[in-house]
C-alpha cells in the first residue's frame, strides 16, 4: 500500500507504513482484536476462536482483508475491511471493522494513515459506493476521529438478532 508521513503530534516523527496483512501478522492481529474487545466492550474473547476467525480472513480474501499500520517496523494499528453488495446501486459498501491502534501510538496519525489507505483502495476499486463503519455509542473519541476524516452519521440504525 502507501506510505503516509506521521502528523506533528508524533513524538517519533517516523513515517507510518500501511500494508496488507499476511499470515505472519496472525498473532498480532489476534492480540489487537482481543485488546479492542476488552477496551471497548469489556469482553474477554476466547483466543482460540479469535485466532480461527482471523486465520479464516487471512486464508480467504472473500471474507475480508486486514490492513496493518507500522511505524519503525513495529505494528501499531490494524483494521479489517469487509464488503457488502448493494443491488440498489450495483456497487459495494466497504466496511471498516475491528479498528485497533496501540495505546502508545494513539493521536499520532496511525488511524489517519489507515483511513487514507482504505479510501485510496476504495477509489481505485471503482465499484465502491461508500465506506461504512459502526462505532460504540459511548466511544465519543473515536466518533470525533471518524467525523474529522469526513465520515458522517448514516440515516440507518443497526439492529441485530443473535443466532446462538
Amino acid at each position: 500500500m502507501t506510505h503516509y508521513a506521521d502528523g506533528p503530534r508524533s513524538a517519533a516523527s517516523v513515517a507510518i507504513r500501511v500494508r496488507a496483512a499476511d499470515a505472519a501478522d496472525l498473532d498480532r492481529l489476534v492480540l489487537g482484536n482481543r485488546d479492542l474487545a476488552r477496551e471497548t466492550e469489556g469482553l474477554e474473547l476466547d483466543p482460540a476462536i479469535v485466532r480461527a476467525g482471523v486465520r479464516a480472513v487471512l486464508e480467504d480474501p472473500a471474507k475480508g482483508a486486514y490492513v496493518v499500520a507500522e511505524r519503525g517496523g513495529e505494528a501499531v494499528g490494524q483494521l479489517l475491511l469487509t464488503s457488502e453488495w448493494s443491488d440498489w446501486n450495483c456497487k459495494r459498501y466497504m466496511w471498516i471493522q475491528s479498528v485497533f491502534v496501540a495505546p502508545s501510538a494513539r493521536r499520532g496519525g496511525v488511524y489517519r494513515a489507515l483511513h487514507a489507505a482504505v479510501v485510496a483502495r476504495a477509489r481505485e476499486a471503482g465499484d465502491v459506493a461508500a465506506i461504512r463503519l459502526y462505532v460504540e455509542r459511548s466511544n465519543e473519541r473515536a466518533q470525533r476521529t471518524y467525523t474529522a476524516l469526513g465520515m458522517a452519521r448514516s440515516h440507518y440504525d443497526m439492529l441485530e438478532l443473535p443466532i446462538a
